[in-house]
């Protein structure tokens, strides 16, 4: 049932809103009694957010981010603004670092209330990445055209239908030995209903959040050792897990086709975590959900047999007692 928010009635175009993280902030805005514009390259992808909204509240806006013309039109009638826009290849300066100046400029003419842009933590202007300098200039782009827009970094996001946990999952279920990666590379995974509940109360609250940075991370720091192994667990399986030498990983990274790139390896490397002093899901009154709280249900599709498995196990529970 819709609550009454600032946002109840108002149109948010969310750009990037049919991809991954834009489900979940599209969900957590129609809660909020929000009319939502989804514009993205292909924003049908959302089709499965219809039955959510009531008649004439959610909008599929097919839009390049990189046109200005397509950006302006996205923007037309719109009260808040919100890009998600993110990705591995294609001109990353421009897409995820012009593209969003272009937005920021055009909402800011437009007199939007408030505007959240999403990056991610690790941006850095001086990284050997094009991901990361992209994502940086997107940042001081965004400020410069809408200098009271918020800005999230979130670490990994991960959720039921992620391309993370489900990656790893699949690769434990059929292998009873694993490489891992950065066995030692802390993460702090954020759940995506979390990164979406702070979008919609920085929105919400753009006096107390606009013009600050608030990087976004679970309660835990987590090694990628750590995650393959609650993942194994997870699903009921014994695994060997083995710790890939750095200079070994970067060769791996390197090669055509495998799936980890060169740029997610030199990222991976340092981990992803909240920056001490940094604001983050507190100043948002937000407290994080941890992995645990949801691993073991996820995982259920790739124990063997499944959910009969898993209720073959609690019966051997029973009568061991």
């Amino acid at each position: 049932m819709p609550i009454s928010t600032p946002l109840s009635g108002q149109l948010v175009t969310i750009f990037g809103g049919s991809g991954y993280i834009g489900n979940y902030v599209a969900q957590a805005l129609l809660q909020r009694g929000a009319r939502v514009r989804l514009a993205s390259r292909n924003p049908y992808k959302a089709q499965g957010l219809k039955p959510l909204a009531n008649l004439g509240q959610l909008q599929f806006f097919p839009c390049d981010i990189t046109r200005e013309d397509h950006v302006a039109a996205a923007l037309v009638g719109a009260h808040y603004v919100v890009n998600l826009v993110g990705a591995f290849d294609g001109d990353l300066t421009r897409l995820m670092g012009e593209a969003p100046g272009i937005i920021a400029r055009i909402a800011a003419a437009n007199g939007a209330k408030a505007m959240v842009h999403v990056s991610a933590i690790g941006a850095d202007a001086a990284s050997s990445t094009a991901y990361a300098r992209g994502k940086a200039l997107g940042e001081q782009r965004v400020l410069d055209g809408f200098p009271a827009a918020t800005i999230l970094r979130p670490s990994i996001v991960f959720g039921p239908d992620d391309n993370f946990l489900n990656l790893f999952g699949g690769m434990i279920e059929m292998l009873p030995v694993l490489p891992v990666f950065g066995p030692d590379a802390k993460l702090q995974l954020v759940y995506a209903d979390d990164v979406a509940e702070a979008v919609a109360v920085a929105l919400e609250h753009p006096d107390l959040h606009g013009g600050h940075t608030y990087e976004l991370g679970g309660p835990e720091q987590l090694s990628m050792m750590d995650i393959h192994e609650r993942i194994a667990a997870a699903q009921g399986r014994k695994r060997r897990f083995i710790a890939v030498p750095d200079g070994l990983s970067a060769t791996f990274a390197a090669i055509p086709g495998t799936p980890m790139s060169r740029d997610q390896w030199t990222l991976l490397k340092p981990g992803s975590t909240v920056a001490a002093g940094a604001r983050g899901f507190a100043e948002l009154g937000i407290e994080p959900k941890p992995l645990g709280l949801f691993l073991d249900k996820w995982m259920l599709r790739y124990r063997k047999h499944g959910r009969f498995g898993a209720a073959n196990e609690r019966a051997k529970t029973r009568k061991s007692r």
